[in-house]
């Protein structure tokens, strides 16, 4: 499967605030403007949320900045875009984020094949004690991959 992905953005936070349970790729509904921002590589989706109304699902608050030769056509930045899902996938989606805990966060945004795309996940929110947990085990897979490649250089 050698698709050429050409990613735009992520969300890094999402993963170490976040388990993500389950991911989920859709389409995004864009104006002319900010394909061309996105293509120039920006945007910053940090602060974004998807949540669904009326039976569609809606990606609001992540920025994509006016593009620089846009005049009156461009778009307004913070502007809430939908996201093109499947029935059942708006629905799975749609059940999961009723239970308490659960929300939908943008973990990243790619073109594939000249369409861009978002990476959306399920996520439950960690605690704090969580999060240090997830630190401390990255710490120690870091420190063995390091002694192990210091052993293999001797």
């Amino acid at each position: 499967m050698p698709e050429e992905l050409k990613i735009v953005a992520s969300n890094r936070s999402a993963r170490h605030d976040y388990f993500i349970d389950e991911t989920f790729e859709a389409g995004l509904v864009l104006r002319g403007t900010e394909v061309k921002a996105l293509r120039a590589g920006r945007a910053a989706i940090g602060e974004g949320y998807v949540y669904i109304d009326g039976g569609e699902a809606w990606l609001d608050n992540v920025h994509i900045p006016e593009y620089s030769q846009g005049n009156w056509t461009n778009h307004a930045p913070r502007r809430k875009r939908k996201l093109l899902l499947h029935h059942a996938e708006i629905d799975k989606l749609m059940i999961k984020t009723r239970e308490k805990g659960f929300t939908i966060v943008p973990l990243r945004l790619y073109f594939v094949k000249g369409r861009a795309k978002i990476e959306i996940g399920i996520g439950r929110g960690k605690k704090h004690y969580d999060k240090r947990q997830t630190l401390r085990e990255q710490q120690d897979t870091r420190e063995a991959q390091r002694a192990m490649s210091l052993r293999r250089h001797d």
